[in-house]
């Protein structure tokens, strides 16, 4: 199939999988354990992994799919895969178990090592964000109101700056970082898909991330991001790799909404 083709198949999923987790959300009866890498993991996870996956297979039998909840396959086999279907079926599971309803559900498809589809859904807000490589990046309202997605363009290269920051960050290791000339609004999230979402809809200037993440966390948004006009680079300002190494771990990174401004300066990124 054509993109275009799978776009609104694989956006209905992933509403699907939102569904499943609000549905448990909204009882609050899911159990929580810890994965081996010290983080939780919830029933609500493992309920929208088991529908993403099969429905995944079942649209597009010849594309694997590789979830987080299931990222046990070997670079061995995954460096053989062309193109390939990357899951986060719960990104913010802490903000799921913590009650903050920022969380998300993300689909990324992946050709020759970069993402070129992505769609990230809201269960709570109701709100999709998708795109794909050369049509756009787009934002599906509740009510169905399409709109299209474009970062935050300045004028001004010292203007005030808002940054997204994670919720459950030291807030000093951000601002140590940043040029102390400036004024900035820090705008505390818990999903970092939706954090990256804020970036590409112009609401945020940037997102700053430091601290671990999967390639999961990123693929999806960072095709809806470059549709919208913005960038998520590591902190020497090279883009993201993706099914290249061993570790699914991706490096601190930081997600840009007007490329023109003078990031080097704003960001200490080294360090």
């Amino acid at each position: 199939m054509e993109l275009s083709q799978l776009l609104q198949p694989v956006i209905e999923i992933a509403r699907a999988s939102g569904q499943v987790i609000l549905d448990i959300y909204q009882r609050g009866d899911f159990e929580k354990n810890i994965k081996s890498d010290d983080t939780p993991v919830t029933s609500a996870d493992l309920a929208a992994h088991k529908l993403v996956t099969e429905r995944l297979t079942a649209l597009t039998p010849d594309i694997p799919v590789l979830s987080e909840e299931d990222a046990t396959v070997p670079l061995s086999e995954r460096e053989t895969w062309d193109r390939y279907w990357l899951v986060d079926p719960l990104d913010g599971t802490q903000e799921f178990i913590a009650g903050s309803g920022d969380f998300a559900t993300i689909i990324a498809l992946v050709e020759n090592n970069q993402p070129v589809m992505g769609v990230v859904y809201g269960p709570v807000s109701g709100v999709s964000y998708y795109a794909a490589k050369g049509h756009g990046a787009w934002k599906i309202m509740p009510d169905g109101e399409k709109v299209r997605l474009s970062i935050l363009k300045h004028d001004d290269e010292m203007s005030s700056l808002s940054i997204a920051i994670s919720r459950r960050q030291d807030i000093s290791k951000i601002t140590e970082r940043l040029d102390p000339s400036r004024h900035y609004d820090l705008v505390p999230l818990g999903s970092a898909a939706l954090k990256s979402c804020l970036v590409a809809e112009g609401a945020v200037d940037c997102y700053l991330r430091l601290g671990p993440t999967g390639e999961w966390d990123t693929a999806a948004t960072q095709c809806i991001v470059e549709e919208s006009g913005g960038r998520i680079l590591d902190m020497t300002l090279s883009p993201l790799s993706y099914n290249e190494r061993d570790s699914f771990e991706n490096p601190n990174f930081i997600v840009l909404g007007d490329t023109g401004l003078p990031w080097r300066d704003i960001v200490r990124l080294e360090g």
